[in-house]
């Protein structure tokens, strides 16, 4: 009976102590992500006001720079609204939606591609549809696209970027939505 009370009590020791570390752990991943959504939501709002103040301001065509502001996408029926900046790095998709290097921009022809996580801005793109609109604002014009279908493919194909001798808008996440951790596929929308 000593021995069974002696156990219990290192083991009540034992597990007083992890429950600490685990409470500690948590609470320091939900600081950090508190931290990284906070940031998240401060650039959206700054690159917003900087996209409002360029409108009011003749146009002019200028070489985007990496990480420069693209501009505005916005997919109204799904409550979509979120600010693009150039380029599709980790710290880049971690504040906006990412113009993916080497397609064009939207206001020049061809397949223009945007990238963004599934797990912060594009969480809508799941209930995007066929014929649902979607608009592109920039300091060089409004572009207005249609979703023409949606396909999910593997992290590798990059065929979804080829080029095309129309204005095309390609939007790309990772697919399945409610995966945890790195996902499997890629979520397509394309769009005319």
């Amino acid at each position: 009976m000593f021995r069974k009370s002696n156990i219990w009590a290192l083991n009540r020791r034992t597990l007083s102590w992890l429950q600490i570390i685990l409470i500690g752990t948590g609470c320091l991943c939900l600081t950090v992500a508190g931290i990284r959504w906070l940031d998240a939501v401060a650039f959206q709002r700054a690159a917003a006001e900087a996209l409002d103040r360029d409108l009011l301001a003749p146009p002019k065509a200028a070489p985007v720079p990496d990480n420069g502001l693209v501009g505005r996408l916005d997919i109204p029926r799904v409550g979509l609204s979120v600010m693009v900046v150039n380029g599709d790095d980790d710290d880049t998709l971690s504040r906006a939606v990412g113009h993916v290097r080497g397609t064009p921009f939207p206001w020049e022809v061809g397949n223009t591609a945007m990238a963004g996580h599934r797990d912060s801005f594009f969480r809508p793109l799941k209930d995007v549809r066929e014929g649902d609109a979607i608009r592109m604002t920039t300091v060089l014009g409004t572009f207005t696209y249609r979703v023409t279908g949606t396909e999910i493919v593997g992290p590798d194909d990059v065929s979804v970027l080829a080029p095309t001798p129309y204005r095309a808008l390609t939007l790309v996440t990772c697919y399945p939505f409610v995966y945890v951790g790195r996902a499997p596929k890629r979520f397509i929308i394309h769009a005319r």
